[in-house]
């Protein structure tokens, strides 16, 4: 009896070692899992602190060269003065913050909104080849601006005439999309097939027009379709700020449906979100952001296409995290282009247009081979 006894004491203690092991070998697993937690969500904090600490020297580094150098810090200093009403050098107050500064700014601005209008449409149309130019927006906006400085033919006149055409064509072809993807379900597949299509549409009305400009017409056309931020001024900046911060304030907070929305359609509505009127406020959101800044700066490419797909490498595909990064980083990306555009072959300047195009299409492609899996 005391021996059964004995038995069933030590199987006990057995059992009781046994669960003690286990748990400990379950809380270790757990501290590894939160410590990994903890440091991706540092990661991704310190990548998009990061970007802004860059646009801010990247800033600096724009406003400095010039026809007139000024030193890094000095650019700074004459922005605070000015803003104090401390102007200490008219000339250079006058230099810095009405001719360099609203060009940097507006890089900011447009970088900022292209890159956050590709992360949501990537998102919300699952395709990883989607943005403003390859949905049919930029098209419209070239149409629009064709038809304003080729044949006069404008909403308005005066000196908005080709921004307001730009702004109501660009509108055109998402206005399609949202129609076929509320007619046949929202299917993405179809909305993006419609942008495509409304894009083939309004490159050729555009090259027809231009087959029949005058050289001036041309020239002027073209430094329009190649994208440029030199032209904004004080009174362009703010329209496009209030409606890039707005968007993308929006955009961040319906970050979490948008992560919802990226799982697919039959999970989204299992988790009870009406997808078809998201995906189309998310898209008619968008829309209106590059409809205004593309109305301004003209067709800049590969901003909205490229900055995601980098931020997707150190931040991952959440978008809680992924529209601010974007938003940041494709800022910079474009302050950068603006730079070199303003130095590469100095005194002559090369369109941002261009410039993004070269360091969008090599950088886009070493990302592809680069990628041994897929990121969505």
């Amino acid at each position: 009896m005391e021996e059964g006894q004995a038995g069933r004491i030590d199987s006990a203690k057995r059992a009781a070692e046994l669960w003690a092991a286990e748990d400990d070998l379950g809380s270790e697993e757990s501290k590894k899992a939160v410590n990994d937690y903890r440091v991706s969500e540092m990661r991704k904090l310190v990548f998009t602190f990061a970007c802004v600490v860059a646009a801010v020297i990247v800033a600096g580094l724009s406003i400095i060269y010039g026809t007139m150098n000024l030193g890094f810090l000095e650019c700074y200093e004459i922005i605070w003065d000015h803003l104090t009403g401390n102007i200490q050098d008219k000339l250079l107050d006058y230099i810095v913050v009405q001719e360099r500064l609203p060009r940097v700014v507006a890089a900011l601005v447009t970088g900022a909104g292209l890159a956050v209008a590709g992360c949501v449409m990537q998102s919300v149309l699952k395709n990883p080849l989607a943005d403003p130019y390859t949905t049919g927006i930029s098209s419209g906006a070239g149409f629009g601006a064709t038809l304003a400085i080729t044949l006069g033919v404008s909403i308005v006149g005066g000196n908005y005439a080709i921004v307001v055409n730009a702004f109501v064509f660009a509108l055109v072809p998402m206005a399609v999309m949202l129609a076929v993807g509320k007619l046949k379900g929202a299917s993405p597949t179809m909305m993006i097939m419609a942008g495509i299509a409304i894009m083939f549409i309004f490159n050729s009305f555009t090259t027809v027009l231009k087959l029949h400009a005058d050289p001036d017409a041309l020239a002027l056309l073209y430094q329009w379709t190649v994208g440029t931020v030199s032209d904004c001024s004080w009174t362009d900046i703010p329209l496009m700020g209030a409606v890039v911060v707005a968007g993308t304030f929006v955009t961040q907070v319906l970050s979490r449906k948008l992560n919802v929305l990226a799982t697919g359609d039959d999970s989204a509505k299992a988790m009870g979100l009406n997808v078809e009127n998201m995906r189309i406020m998310l898209l008619l959101l968008i829309s209106l952001m590059v409809a205004t800044v593309v109305s301004f700066t003209g067709l800049i490419g590969f901003v909205g296409l490229v900055a995601p797909h980098v931020c997707r490498i150190f931040v991952g595909a959440d978008n809680r995290y992924l529209v601010l990064s974007s938003a940041m980083f494709g800022a910079v990306l474009l302050e950068v282009a603006d730079l070199i555009g303003r130095t590469v072959i100095a005194p002559a300047t090369l369109q941002v247009g261009v410039v993004t195009a070269f360091i969008g299409g090599p950088m886009f492609l070493y990302l592809i081979m680069r990628q041994k899996r897929s990121s969505w």
